[in-house]
């Protein structure tokens, strides 16, 4: 109970309540995406906004953005969550492709054209020519708009003598990846073999997340989203939330963790993710090779998308368990079976800091395991941080204690007894008692486990050098997802 505003002092006669709260925990779980807008969105560069509908993405972030894309494939995967998003602005030099046309095949027919996961189309008609084929894809392009998914394409068209001109919507390297590429369809695809692709100007320039990570101030995101998997912004960003003065650290307790793209060779993944060694950061990969038609910064909102329903559920014990199997709306499996990650490339990622999905018979492209990139502490090898639900277990635990713990104890006098049973008065039993209810509470929802040898182990004192100050070990033993189930079949020809 906290103490009451109604002074112990009055004379003149009054019948007077004070209102209190009387305590209710809400566990609540933002999602921020950081990623380009557009000139023609709202919201400027270095600004945050919440954003809910796919109308607010492309108001704030403006039409065929970064941003509008991640958001929709966030929001397609977690319906109700609470989305941020940040606009970082970009710099350096836009990419610049071309597509040369070749000879049209003289009956015409139907020219369907894959770029970054979005499917367009063209209707060529007999006799039409080269040119006019490219300007017909050129306005296709520009005016694409998938009505159920409100996707738009990363790149604007122009066309002139045979040539398609595509220009990503923003600067920088980002754009190196996204896949162009003339599907093979049940039936004849008049585009096949009928263009040369080309770079012309590669995408350069890396972007800073500084401006945005400053403007998020203290407001708790607890999922961040990033498209930019360079060393620089995930130092920012892994210094941003680290322990020491970082969101996890005493000072101020918000806490966080980034998920973020990168696309390369198993070995390289590998390298990449040892390269930092850390609990703050989740590495969501591709590969090079191998056909991915949606662009990475698509594919990290997605997958942390849909985990992030159950990253919040602390009070259901969500946050806890295993995520194998959640299929990824919008996800779009490499066209080269050869790239789909089988398990032992997978065991292998997940030893390394490297998370991993996995594809069914159908086709649809499914989470297997989150992790982080943690992998030694102090030196020697360790896995108290290696799954993702541990990270959101600490979470939600850390905010229910300090919650019961501030209805309990906030604005009370610490004593060593209280014998009067004085309200006003916390003891270091009071402040155990308090701390193993919230444990037990915990424990039944599925966040921790073994309460009582938890209370065991709990200390509580006062400091010897300042009796103001109450210093608690308070030990927490998590419920671990059930990743593996090892049995044994022995085969009988007769029961005996």
């Amino acid at each position: 109970m906290a103490t009451s505003n109604i002074p112990s002092d009055l004379v003149g006669p009054i019948f007077t309540f004070d209102v209190q709260s009387g305590g209710q925990f809400s566990a609540e779980t933002r999602t921020m995406i950081l990623g380009h807008g557009l000139a023609g969105g709202s919201l400027a560069e270095g600004g945050i906004a919440v954003c809910n509908t796919a109308t607010d993405a492309r108001n704030l972030a403006g039409a065929g953005s970064m941003l509008e894309a991640m958001f929709l494939d966030a929001r397609a995967n977690a319906p109700t969550q609470e989305i941020w998003i940040g606009r970082v602005a970009d710099s350096g030099t836009a990419e610049i492709r071309t597509l040369t046309v070749g000879t049209v095949p003289s009956a015409g027919g139907q020219g369907v054209l894959q770029i970054g996961g979005e499917i367009v189309s063209v209707e060529i008609a007999a006799g039409t020519s080269a040119n006019d084929v490219a300007t017909a894809l050129a306005a296709a392009i520009n005016a694409y708009f998938n009505q159920a998914s409100k996707q738009s394409l990363p790149f604007t068209a122009t066309a002139a003598t045979n040539v398609v001109t595509l220009t990503a919507r923003h600067k920088g390297t980002y754009a190196t990846g996204i896949d162009i590429h003339v599907p093979v369809l049940d039936r004849v695809n008049a585009f096949a073999g009928l263009f040369t692709f080309a770079t012309t100007t590669a995408g350069a320039g890396v972007p800073s997340v500084a401006n945005i990570l400053a403007a998020m101030n203290d407001d708790p995101f607890e999922i961040i989203i990033c498209p930019f998997n360079d060393d620089t912004n995930l130092g920012l960003i892994n210094d941003f939330l680290d322990e020491v003065s970082g969101r996890w650290s005493y000072l101020q307790q918000i806490y966080g963790h980034c998920f973020y793209p990168f696309a390369d060779t198993s070995t390289e993944l590998i390298a990449k993710a040892e390269a930092k060694d850390t609990w703050h950061l989740t590495m969501i990969p591709q590969f090079t090779a191998g056909g991915f038609a949606i662009p990475l910064y698509r594919w990290v909102s997605m997958f942390t998308a849909r985990t992030a329903s159950l990253l919040g559920d602390g009070a259901g014990g969500g946050v806890s368990v295993n995520q194998t199997g959640l299929v990824v709306k919008g996800a779009i499996a490499p066209r080269d079976r050869a790239y789909w990650m089988d398990y032992t490339t997978r065991n292998t990622f997940y030893k390394n800091g490297v998370s991993g999905w996995k594809i069914d018979k159908s086709g649809n492209v499914m989470v297997d395991k989150i992790i982080t990139q943690s992998q030694t502490i102090n030196g020697a090898p360790d896995t108290t941080f290696r799954d993702i639900q541990r990270v959101f277990q600490l979470t939600y635990a850390l905010k229910r204690f300090r919650a019961d713990l501030a209805y309990e104890h906030s604005n009370k006098a610490i004593a060593d007894d209280n014998p009067g049973n004085n309200p006003n008065i916390s003891t270091t039993a009071d402040i155990k008692a308090t701390l193993y209810h919230s444990y037990r509470r915990m424990a039944d929802n599925g966040v921790l486990e073994n309460a009582d040898e938890a209370l065991q182990a709990m200390t509580v004192t006062r400091n010897s050098d300042n009796p103001n100050r109450v210093d608690t070990y308070l030990p927490l033993d998590f419920v671990n997802a059930l990743d593996i189930f090892a049995g044994v079949a022995r085969a009988y020809a007769q029961f005996d």
